[in-house]
């Protein structure tokens, strides 16, 4: 079911919860042009919002950067790695904001399934730090598939707070899926959101990996 939030859920920072539904549009941008990632814009002013560089930008396998429109970092994502974490059956991704003085604050936990790529049911969730929201060990999950980009971002009592989707005239005039929006509902974190497409982008090998 579609979440009405009430009240505003802030992970990254309350600026990003807005009172009404967000329609957000993601271009990826090419590797050969600018080293990959993506640019998000607001559907209604086509201005700029978020802009995502991947590990070819970066230098770095298994980091992202999110920044806001002016190009100011708002999101470190940094994938865990290590002998351990390979023989885990999760791995797990770490979100961090980024203060004014540098410091880096956990504000989330992703994990997904070592067997991702192998099935498109496999399990994706998302624990928010500290600890707020649900009493479950995690507080959003990913329903759908999101190389389809048919997929939604659930919390933990079933409500949907965000949908990433396709225009079926885009994909047919474009060929591919370079073009995509994301639906925020009320209250949600559009940063969050963002960022989680990010790593999204980059489990399936597509606009953020090297």
């Amino acid at each position: 079911m579609t979440a009405k939030i009430n009240m505003m859920v802030p992970i990254i920072s309350k600026i990003y919860c807005l009172c009404s539904e967000k329609v957000l549009v993601v271009r990826r941008r090419p590797h050969v042009v600018n080293g990959g990632g993506f640019v998000v814009t607001d559907y209604g002013s086509q201005r700029v919002v978020f802009r995502v560089d991947g590990c070819g930008v970066l230098g770095t396998k298994g980091e992202l950067m999110l920044r806001d429109g002016d190009g100011d970092p708002l999101l470190l994502l940094r994938r865990k790695g290590g002998m351990v974490e390979a023989l885990s059956f999760h791995k797990k991704w770490k979100g961090y904001s980024l203060e004014y003085e540098g410091l880096q604050n956990l504000v989330f936990t992703l994990k997904e399934a070592n067997n991702y790529c192998l099935a498109k049911n496999s399990e994706i969730r998302i624990s928010t730090h500290p600890r707020t929201i649900s009493n479950k060990g995690w507080d959003f999950e990913i329903n759908g598939y999101f190389p389809d980009k048919s997929c939604s971002i659930v919390d933990s009592i079933g409500n949907v707070v965000a949908r990433v989707g396709m225009k079926k005239e885009v994909e047919q005039v474009m060929g591919s899926k370079d073009l995509y929006h994301v639906v925020v509902n009320p209250g949600m974190d559009q940063a969050f959101v963002i960022g989680i497409i990010a790593v999204l982008d980059y489990i399936y090998g597509e606009s953020t990996t090297c």
